[in-house]
């Protein structure tokens, strides 16, 4: 029983089967496109939604520490995940590289975790669209119902409560629109995603460009806003958490992985796409943060629409850049959740193909190279979720999600060293064993700094996972049942 929880994937099989037949997915993506993707999961919610939440709750206008703090993080974890990338060009990001590298039960762990991570960012990137387009449509004169526009439930400190809404349609609506765009192929979808990225960055850059000479220096006093008496609110805790909820903001990278068996030249062209995209999105994140706190009161910035709130503060002088913004955020918005939406039916083909979740995810279209069924079933999930759930509750379960997936990544790097130090390497990590090491610590400390309530909620998902495991996936394992 032991032996079959810990067996390892042999990597040169894994490698020959992805070069053999390649699953039935397409390689068609260039460098180019994977630095696109990158950029188009990681420039979104972090950006349009996450960034004014987390400076009103957490850490004020120091909240471009917190995304320092998560950007140094990301950088070790992302030379980390170019090694793998680059040595192990496979759809499924890092459950693939853990079950090389620990074993069939820890892959399966982190793979139920990486599910998590992506079904809950495609819903909270599918809630932050949806406040954007209605602020929009208000602007034009059209109000939704409520009925129809906001969460089902809420989470308060009295508990979980009934809003009065029946479903958050415009979320729905937007995630059953893209995974349409996915099932038509990757071809066709890194196209689309290509042109958003272009008129979200363009957008962003008018944002911080026009931004400048609005800021009141002021709203930067005092930087570092005094301590509440509570861990995580505000003072050095609060940026510590701050970092800690943004973290899940650069997130792209590791969907830019699922998509390495889709990839001309996955070898040379993931280690590009990885840290290109990182080390951009990164200053676009400190550049945003500064000036949307120097605008706002940070105090004030606890809405769905930061940056639109940013834009109305600054009266007419910006008036003509509030429907492009809106536009931008909607259109960004768009592309984080096409990507992460094809990171989540990636991870569902990956566990499917090793036989431990139902063989019907791992079916491709032979027409487009997609797994259809993986993405529809990606689709209704976060439907689900999208229509019920505010915002604050589904970001936090993804930054949780997201730092246990990177940690995982830095360590494999160690244990794969030590125990295949032969292996081809076309990119390797720098200064190993340090830099996963820091890059571990630091993804642990702000793990630690989250609320109990993300813990609690990770540990249910958790054992949910491990039900599904010894009840259906141990039995049906390929590599067991050889």
């Amino acid at each position: 029983m032991i032996n079959q929880l810990f067996k390892k994937k042999d990597i040169s099989t894994v490698l020959a089967e992805s070069a053999k037949g390649n699953g039935g997915l397409r390689r068609s993506l260039t460098a180019t496109n994977l630095v696109a993707l990158g950029i188009g999961a990681i420039v979104g919610t972090g950006i349009f939604v996450i960034t004014g939440q987390a400076a009103a709750s957490y850490a004020g206008p120091a909240l471009t520490i917190s995304f320092l703090i998560s950007a140094l993080g990301c950088v070790m974890a992302g030379l980390c995940y170019a090694e793998f990338a680059a040595m192990i060009p496979v759809a499924g990001s890092v459950y693939s590289y853990s079950y090389t590298t620990m074993g069939e039960i820890l892959a399966w762990f982190i793979g139920w975790i990486l599910i998590l991570e992506y079904l809950f960012a495609c819903s909270s990137v599918a809630v932050g669209w949806s406040g954007y387009m209605v602020s929009l449509l208000h602007g034009w004169g059209i109000d939704l119902p409520q009925q129809i526009a906001y969460a089902t439930f809420d989470h308060t400190d009295k508990g979980w409560i009934w809003t009065g809404s029946i479903i958050n349609f415009p979320a729905v609506f937007i995630v059953s629109t893209v995974s349409a765009f996915l099932i038509g192929g990757i071809k066709q979808s890194a196209f689309i995603n290509n042109v958003i990225v272009v008129i979200k960055v363009g957008v962003i850059l008018l944002f911080i460009g026009f931004g400048l000479s609005y800021i009141n220096v002021s709203n930067w006093h005092p930087y570092i806003p005094e301590n509440t008496g509570e861990f995580g609110e505000f003072g050095w805790s609060g940026i510590l958490r701050g970092a800690g909820v943004v973290f899940y903001a650069y997130l792209g990278f590791d969907a830019l992985s699922t998509a390495a068996q889709e990839a001309k030249n996955p070898q040379k062209d993931m280690p590009k796409g990885i840290l290109i995209s990182l080390l951009i999105c990164a200053l676009l994140y400190v550049s945003v943060t500064a000036v949307l706190t120097g605008i706002v009161d940070y105090r004030e910035l606890n809405v769905a629409a930061p940056i639109a709130l940013a834009i109305d503060r600054t009266g007419e002088g910006l008036a003509w850049l509030s429907p492009l913004i809106k536009l931008g955020a909607i259109a960004g918005l768009s592309s984080v959740i096409l990507v992460m939406m094809l990171g989540q039916s990636r991870i569902y083909y990956a566990i499917s193909k090793d036989g431990l979740l139902p063989k019907i995810f791992s079916k491709v279209n032979s027409k487009h190279g997609v797994p259809n069924n993986a993405t529809v079933f990606a689709c209704i999930v976060t439907g689900i979720f999208a229509g019920l759930f505010p915002l604050h509750v589904l970001s936090e379960l993804v930054s949780i999600g997201t730092l246990m997936a990177f940690t995982i990544v830095c360590i494999s790097i160690i244990v794969l060293r030590k125990t295949q130090p032969d292996l081809k390497r076309p990119f390797k990590t720098p200064l190993v064993p340090f830099v996963p090491l820091l890059g571990a610590a630091i993804c642990i400390m702000q793990m630690v700094a989250l609320p109990w309530s993300t813990w609690a909620r990770l540990i249910g998902w958790t054992i949910i996972g491990f039900i599904i495991y010894f009840t259906y996936g141990i039995k049906h394992s390929k590599l067991n049942n050889k």
